[in-house]
């Protein structure tokens, strides 16, 4: 079968190109796969982070993708609607995950729909930030695909809110193996300057408004000298906030890494760590629990979005059951306060991996395909 991804690659960074090569990667196996890059993912006054691109001390898979689709530029919507039909696939893949690739994706997809068959894969249908046209853009992507998978029930219920006749399945994210194994923690401990002996409280990945650093750092100021917390992550927008929370919780006990992770460096952060804390005020489903399966690490999450679905209903962490400080600090206490949760935890992700490769989703995928 001839399939085509069309969605971001190398040389762009971060969570989605990894995912998408990881895609790539094992659809390949067994047949002609051929990435299609964005040639400009967003405008440079648009992104909130530092670089939307791979830096030379990175280490991204390196996926040979042709750079077809500018998302600013409709002429270009055009010219990449002709090298699709050229290539003239039996399958074209997208991803969607916010309302600026609408009338781009869009146009395509309304373009290929009818000569081939269209799945979209949607990490999210209503952003987490939103914006008075995500409904009417979204809905215009919508209707050019045949199909849609979802990585948790809640994009599913927003999808169906949005299209009550959408044709979709449900399949969990798949985990993240390419970051290697866990390292020596006194060792590592050591290098990223911390204390050794700590209850180690981790918080990764980009520093957003919803993704409720404050209220961790809140509930992190009520726990006793024992604990330490670490923040691994690049800030999108002023960390100003932050930085003042983290001055009153006690600066010497909190531990900052505010720079985008390389993959080398994913392993050093989940060594050290007793437990990942995902504190969202609105979230659908998160790459950083497929990471924190890989190393085994449990969580602690809100109860909103898919979290309560893909952690706590599978029992590989605690759910906090409202958005405040003092609900995660007492989800954090439970947590180090019986050892027998850490345990179970740890006993579930083991199970929960042997379900969450890319071989089974692929396979998942292409069965549903079938189906269109």
């Amino acid at each position: 079968m001839k399939i085509a991804i069309l969605s971001c690659f190398y040389p762009y960074r971060g969570g989605i190109s990894q995912f998408n090569a990881c895609l790539y990667d094992e659809l390949g196996k067994s047949h002609d796969v051929r990435a299609f890059n964005f040639s400009r993912q967003y405008p440079e006054f648009l992104f909130p982070g530092k670089t939307q691109y791979v830096t030379p001390d990175d280490e991204a898979e390196r996926i040979d993708s042709e750079r077809i689709l500018d998302t600013a530029n409709p002429f270009t919507y055009v010219s990449a609607l002709k090298r699709l039909r050229a290539w003239n696939p039996d399958l074209l893949i997208v991803r969607y995950w916010m309302s600026w690739f609408a009338p781009s994706l869009g146009y395509v997809t309304r373009g290929m729909k009818g000569r081939c068959k269209v799945i979209s894969i949607l990490d999210n249908v209503v952003p987490h930030e939103p914006r008075f046209f995500d409904k009417p853009f979204t809905s215009y992507f919508l209707k050019g695909s045949d199909g849609f998978v979802t990585l948790c029930e809640a994009v599913a219920d927003d999808l169906l809110r949005l299209m009550p006749e959408a044709r979709y399945k449900v399949m969990p994210h798949p985990l993240y193996s390419h970051f290697g194994l866990k390292k020596d923690r006194k060792e590592t401990e050591k290098r990223l300057g911390l204390e050794h002996g700590k209850k180690n409280i981790l918080f990764f990945g980009l520093i957003r408004e919803y993704k409720g650093l404050d209220i961790l750092t809140e509930a992190f100021s009520g726990l006793g000298d024992e604990y330490q917390l670490i923040i691994a992550g690049e800030p999108y927008g002023s960390f100003d906030k932050y930085a003042s929370l983290i001055e009153k919780a006690g600066k010497d006990r909190i531990h900052t890494f505010l720079r985008y992770i390389k993959d080398s460096e994913v392993s050093d952060f989940f060594s050290v760590s007793d437990v990942a804390v995902l504190p969202y005020r609105s979230a659908t489903q998160s790459g950083i629990s497929s990471v924190s399966y890989h190393f085994e690490v449990p969580m602690i999450v809100t109860d909103t979005g898919g979290l309560k679905e893909t952690i706590g209903d599978r029992g590989t962490g605690l759910v906090a059951p409202e958005i405040s400080p003092e609900a995660i600090r007492q989800e954090i206490l439970k947590y180090f306060g019986n050892p027998e949760i850490r345990e179970n935890c740890i006993q579930n992700i083991r199970k929960v991996k042997k379900e969450l490769s890319w071989e089974t989703f692929c396979s998942g995928l292409l069965d549903f395909s079938k189906t269109l």
